[in-house]
C-alpha cells in the first residue's frame, strides 16, 4: 500500500499543480486578490504531496521491496544501507521524482519567504512554477512511473550500478539538481516580469538570491562530479569533456553571467532585456542538460539509459517552455526600456565584458557537444568533439576572462578611471610575475607556458581582494582604522572576492596537474618497485576481500620517499555478483595539496599485475577552488540586501519634544 500511496501523492500534487498554474495567474489579470492568494498554499501543499511520494519510493528501496518493478531494477538486499538511500536517485525514475521534488521545494520557499513580493508578481511566478510541476509530473506518471509493480515479485533485486554505489553519488546528484533546478526560478521571475511588462532594479533584487542559491549549489555538484570521476572511474582524470559533463557546465557559466547582469541591473537599472534573456537561456541549458541524460543520445557513466520514446517527452517540454518563453520575449522585448546609460570604461562596462567572455565560452561548448550529435542526426556520419577541440576554444577565451576580471571592481560606476584601476592592482601584478619567474626558474618539464598560468592564477587570487584592500586602506591607515573599515564592508563584497579568487585557485591546481604530472604504467610482481613523481612506489602483493555485495582483489603498495615509507595505497578490483560487473577501485594517498593515484588492471599469468601510477601535483586545488567559490556565494547570500523578504529598517522615530516647564 506505501507505494499506492506514493503514487496517488503524485496525482494529487499533479491536480494542485494544475490548479496553481491557473487561478493565481486569472486571479493577477482580473485584480481578485483572493485568486492570487491561493498561490502560496497550494504551491506548500504540493510540496507535501510530492514529499510524501519521495518518501514512499524512498521506503521501498530501504526495505527491499521487491514488488515495485524500480527497486528490482536498481537494488539488492546485499547492498548496504547508504546505498539503499542513493539509489533512490541512482535511476531514471527516482532521479527524476527528485528533480520534482526541487522544483516544488523552490516554488514553496517562495512563496513562504517572499512575503515583500508584489502580490501580482509573486501570483505570475509561482504560477509558471506550477507549469513547469504539471510538465514533469505528467511525465513522471505516464513514461517514467516509479511505483510501478511486478507479479510475481523476485527473490531478489538486480542491484545498482557498481559506479554509482559509492559516498559520491549520495552527494554529487542531489547538488547539481538543486543548482540545475534552481534556476526554474529565475526563469519564472523572467517570464512574470514579461507578462507584466515591468523590470526594474528590485525585480533584480528579488531574482538574484534564488539565481545565487542555484549557481552555489550547481558549483558544487560540478565539483563533487568531477572529483567522484577522478577516483571512481580508474582513469585519474578531472574532466574529460563528456557532453554530459559539458550539460552541467553550460549553464554554469550562464548563470555567472545571470549573476554578473543582475548586480549591473540592481545597482544602475541597465542591461534589462539581455538579463531577461539570460534568464531564459540558463534555465533553457539546464533542461537541455535533462533531455541529454535521458534521450538516449548519448552513451555515457552519467546518462540513464533509457528509450527514445522518454527523450522525446523531455524534447518537447523542453521546446514549448524554452520556444514559448523566447516567442514571449520577442513579442515583449521591444516595449521594455533599456535602462541607465554607461560609458564603456565603467563598472558596468566591464561587466558586460565578463558577458561576452561567458558567453563566448558557453557558444564554444555547446558547439562541441552538441554539433556531432546534429550531424549524426542530419547525415549519419558520426565524428568525435574531444578535449583538443574545447583545449583550443574554451582556454583562450577563460584565460583573457581570467586577466580582465581583477579590474571590474575597481572601477566606478557609470564612469571609471582604468589607470586608477591598474594602480591598485599593481602589486597583485608584482606579485605574479615573481611567482612565474620562479615556477619557471625551479620547476623543470611540462609547457613552455604552464608557469604563464599559474602566474595569471596568482593575479586572479590577488586582484580579487584589491577591491577590499582600497576600501579598506590596507597598510595606509592606522590598523583599528582599517578593521573597523574591513567590519563595515558588506558580507557581498567578501563574498565576491572569495569566489573571484577561488577561480584562480582552481586555475592553479589544473595548470599543475597537467602539467607537471608523472604517470607509470607498468606490471609488477610482489617486491617489484618502480618510481613515479618524486615516490618510489613498492609493490607488495595482493589479497582477496569479501564486501557485502561484492569480492574484491586488493593491491598492497608502499610509498616510499628518501628510503623511508609515508603511505600505503590501495588500489582494487571487485566483481559485484549480482551485476557480474568488474570495476576497478583506485587507491589514493595524499600529500598536503598533492597525490598519487594508483589503480589495477587484472593479472596476468606471470603472477605481475597491471598498474597505472600517476602523481598529480596540487591537484586536490581544482575542487578546492570550487569550494572556496561556493563560500563566496554564500557570504554574498548572507548579505541582507539580497535576501528576498528581508524587511527594511524603518527609520528611527526623532524623540519627543519635552514641554517647557
Amino acid at each position: 500500500m506505501i507505494a499506492e500511496t506514493g503514487h496517488y501523492a503524485l496525482v494529487l500534487a499533479l491536480a494542485l499543480a494544475i490548479l496553481q498554474s491557473v487561478l493565481p495567474l486569472w486571479g493577477a489579470r482580473v485584480r481578485d486578490a483572493a485568486l492570487m492568494g491561493l498561490a502560496g498554499p497550494l504551491a506548500v501543499a504540493q510540496l507535501a504531496f510530492v514529499a510524501l511520494a519521495f518518501a514512499a519510493l524512498t521506503h521501498a528501496y530501504v526495505t527491499s521491496d521487491f514488488s515495485v518493478l524500480n527497486v528490482v531494477e536498481n537494488s539488492h538486499s546485499a547492498k548496504p544501507l547508504i546505498y539503499k538511500f542513493t539509489g533512490v536517485w541512482g535511476n531514471h525514475e527516482g532521479s527524476l521524482l527528485l528533480w520534482v521534488l526541487i522544483l516544488v521545494l523552490f516554488g514553496a520557499l517562495v512563496a513562504i519567504f517572499g512575503r515583500n513580493l508584489p502580490q501580482r508578481l509573486k501570483a505570475d511566478v509561482l504560477a509558471i512554477q506550477a507549469t513547469i510541476s504539471v510538465a514533469f509530473l505528467l511525465f513522471v506518471l505516464i513514461t517514467s512511473n516509479p511505483f510501478s509493480r511486478v507479479a510475481p515479485a523476485p527473490i531478489e533485486g538486480q542491484d545498482l550500478n557498481p559506479l554509482l554505489q559509492d559516498p559520491g553519488l549520495a552527494i554529487h546528484p542531489p547538488l547539481l539538481y538543486v543548482g540545475y533546478v534552481g534556476f526554474s526560478m529565475a526563469f519564472s521571475f523572467a517570464v512574470a516580469a514579461l507578462i507584466e511588462g515591468k523590470i526594474d532594479a528590485a525585480w533584480a533584487r528579488w531574482v538574484r538570491p534564488w539565481t545565487l542559491v542555484a549557481w552555489i549549489f550547481l558549483t558544487l555538484g560540478i565539483a563533487m562530479g568531477s572529483y567522484w570521476a577522478y577516483y571512481e572511474l580508474g582513469w585519474g582524470g578531472f574532466w574529460f569533456w563528456d557532453p554530459v559533463e559539458n550539460a552541467s557546465l553550460m549553464p554554469w557559466l550562464s548563470g555567472t553571467a545571470l549573476l554578473h547582469c543582475a548586480a549591473v541591473m540592481e545597482k544602475r537599472e541597465a542591461l534589462k532585456v539581455w538579463t531577461i534573456l539570460l534568464a531564459l537561456l540558463t534555465f533553457a541549458l539546464s533542461l537541455l542538460g535533462t533531455f541529454l541524460v535521458r534521450s538516449g543520445v548519448l552513451t555515457s557513466v552519467h546518462a540513464f539509459a533509457v528509450d527514445p520514446a522518454r527523450g522525446v517527452a523531455i524534447l518537447i517540454i523542453l521546446t514549448v517552455f524554452v520556444g514559448g518563453s523566447l516567442a514571449l520575449y520577442a513579442a515583449r522585448a521591444p516595449v521594455l526600456k533599456q535602462g541607465g546609460i554607461f560609458a564603456p570604461v565603467s563598472r558596468e562596462g566591464a561587466l558586460v565584458l565578463n558577458n561576452i567572455f561567458l558567453t563566448a565560452a558557453t557558444v564554444a561548448v555547446f558547439v562541441g557537444t552538441l554539433y556531432p550529435l546534429a550531424l549524426e542526426a542530419l547525415t549519419g556520419e558520426k565524428i568525435s568533439v574531444g578535449p583538443p577541440f574545447f583545449n583550443a576554444t574554451f582556454g583562450p577565451i577563460m584565460l583573457p576572462l581570467m586577466l580582465v576580471m581583477p579590474f571590474g571592481p575597481l572601477l566606478a560606476w557609470k564612469r571609471g578611471d582604468v589607470g586608477r584601476a591598474a594602480r591598485g592592482l599593481v602589486w597583485a601584478l608584482g606579485a605574479a610575475i615573481v611567482v612565474t619567474c620562479v615556477v619557471a626558474g625551479f620547476v623543470r618539464g611540462g609547457p613552455t607556458l604552464a608557469p604563464i598560468g599559474i602566474g595569471i592564477g596568482l593575479f586572479a587570487i590577488c586582484g580579487a581582494f584589491a577591491e577590499i584592500v582600497e576600501r579598506t586602506k590596507l597598510l595606509r591607515a592606522p590598523f583599528a582604522d582599517t578593521r573597523a573599515r574591513a567590519r563595515g564592508l558588506p558580507t557581498s563584497s567578501w563574498g565576491a572576492a572569495l569566489a573571484h579568487a577561488g577561480l584562480g585557485v582552481t586555475l592553479i591546481g589544473v595548470v599543475s596537474a597537467t602539467a607537471w604530472s608523472s604517470e607509470q604504467v607498468v606490471a609488477l610482481k610482489p617486491g617489484e618497485q618502480t618510481r613515479v613523481g618524486r615516490y618510489d612506489v613498492m609493490f607488495d602483493g595482493t589479497e582477496e576481500k569479501r564486501g557485502p555485495n561484492y569480492r574484491a582483489v586488493v593491491a598492497h603498495l608502499t610509498v616510499i620517499e628518501d628510503g623511508a615509507p609515508v603511505a600505503v595505497v590501495e588500489p582494487s578490483r571487485r566483481l559485484y555478483t549480482a551485476r557480474k560487473m568488474d570495476i576497478a577501485e583506485s587507491g589514493i594517498a595524499t600529500f598536503g595539496l598533492s597525490q598519487l593515484y594508483a589503480a589495477t588492471a587484472e593479472a596476468r599469468g606471470d603472477g605481475a599485475t597491471g598498474l597505472r601510477l600517476t602523481y598529480k601535483p596540487l591537484v586536490l586545488l581544482i575542487w578546492l577552488g570550487a569550494v572556496v567559490m561556493g563560500i563566496g556565494g554564500v557570504l554574498s547570500l548572507a548579505d541582507r540586501r539580497l535576501r528576498v523578504g528581508a524587511p527594511r529598517k524603518a527609520p528611527r522615530p526623532a524623540p519627543a519634544l519635552q514641554p517647557a516647564e
